[in-house]
């Protein structure tokens, strides 16, 4: 983005050729990262498989979200109520299953509701098996692994993340690539004044929903639990050391902002500012070498 002055509304190649050439000698351009190819494909993959999730959940696409509702809104206008916690669990699934009209066209429509959600979870799985193996193959997978010493960060929250944002080790520090991902406060301050205000949210979207996404599952006490020791038994001990560290300090001050009455969103924001942090530090101990 190149700074324009009020007013000016001529723009040529000559014109910003100057531009430039004036910026670069004022040390006033910041160089970017270029993905490669191969980068390129497995983010591809990556926004694929979420698109598909979002199908299956009803989050985003209208035709998932239409199959979703429509069975809901059948059952409730015949009022069949499920009884239990949560929807589309194993046991509401169950709780479908059993669920029987007098007239063969209502049982029809209920079935053909349920099939449209049922092949929109079929290609999210088949996308996250092509995701397990392209990451295989990624330069980035010894990153990607290593993240995963991260609560709230698996394989896919991992390679999404390296996907967006790229090489971790490219930012000098954590702070950098906080305000990369637009997970720093805006400000509007003057003179003595400071005010700050909600994050601009003018970064990378992808990243920030998923470090705000691993960033709620700090809401519970520290704990190891069998899958992550299984997760993390391969992982250098200084990247476990790490990983434990960051759950203990960021459960300790997700609790301190929630008792203090900070609202959700805004706990769960800072919790995902410091997690990236700490995806930063275990970064730039990966070995270059291995990591590509």
């Amino acid at each position: 983005m190149m700074p324009r002055r009020p007013g000016d509304h001529v723009k040529t190649d000559r014109r910003d050729a100057m531009t430039l050439a004036r910026l670069l000698r004022a040390g006033e351009l910041t160089a970017i990262w270029v993905p490669d190819e191969a980068h390129e494909a497995v983010r591809d993959l990556i926004r694929a498989r979420r698109c598909a999730q979002e199908d299956a959940t009803g989050c985003a696409q209208e035709d998932a979200t239409a199959a979703k509702q429509g069975v809901r809104s059948f059952l409730l206008r015949h009022d069949r109520r499920f009884g239990g916690r949560a929807a589309w669990t194993k046991m509401y699934w169950r709780w479908l299953s059993e669920q029987r009209f007098d007239f063969p066209h209502q049982q029809l429509a209920l079935e053909e509701l349920q099939k449209r959600v049922l092949e929109a979870q079929a290609r999210v799985s088949r996308l996250e098996g092509a995701l397990g193996e392209a990451v295989e193959a990624w330069r980035f997978a010894p990153l990607v692994r290593n993240l995963q010493a991260l609560r709230g960060i698996r394989l896919l929250s991992a390679a999404t993340l390296i996907a967006e944002v790229g090489d971790l080790t490219r930012f000098d520090n954590p702070k950098q690539l906080m305000a990369y991902v637009d997970l720093v406060p805006s400000e509007h301050s003057s003179g003595a004044r400071t005010q700050r205000g909600r994050i601009t949210r003018a970064g990378n979207a992808q990243a920030r929903t998923t470090l705000i996404e691993a960033g709620w599952s700090y809401r519970l006490p520290a704990r190891e639990e069998r899958r992550y020791r299984e997760r993390v038994a391969d992982l250098p001990d200084e990247i476990q050391a790490i990983g434990w560290k960051a759950q203990v300090r960021l459960c300790q001050r997700f609790r301190r902002l929630s008792a203090a009455g900070k609202p959700q969103p805004k706990v769960t924001t800072a919790i995902a500012r410091e997690l990236i942090g700490y995806a930063w530090d275990i970064a730039r101990r990966v070995s270059p070498a291995v990591a590509g």
